[in-house]
């Protein structure tokens, strides 16, 4: 059973935010984890918004952007929380 990451919302992003002060259309019709966020992040400078470290490294996801213990990203110490105690950050 998967949980929603509660750092990032279920987004797969931190400072998801400043998307949506930039261009709120964008930010209202993207889904979790969506590829035009991270075009955005691209073409964009001075911000902040970036891949959630508790989903992922910050530049890619583990599983699921915005879900923890799905099959793609199990807990426990061979899985991509090992670093943590095999838990995510939010946990």
């Amino acid at each position: 059973m998967s949980t929603t990451c509660t750092r990032c919302g279920n987004s797969g992003f931190l400072n998801i935010d400043q998307v949506i002060d930039d261009d709120w259309e964008l930010a209202a019709l993207s889904e979790s984890g969506d590829k035009s966020i991270l075009e955005w992040m691209e073409s964009h400078e001075g911000h902040d918004v970036q891949v959630c470290d508790c989903c992922g490294n910050g530049e890619g996801w583990y599983g699921i952007p915005g879900e923890h213990y799905n099959p793609e990203d199990p807990p426990g110490p061979n899985g991509p929380y090992a670093y943590n105690g095999g838990l995510c950050l939010c946990h």
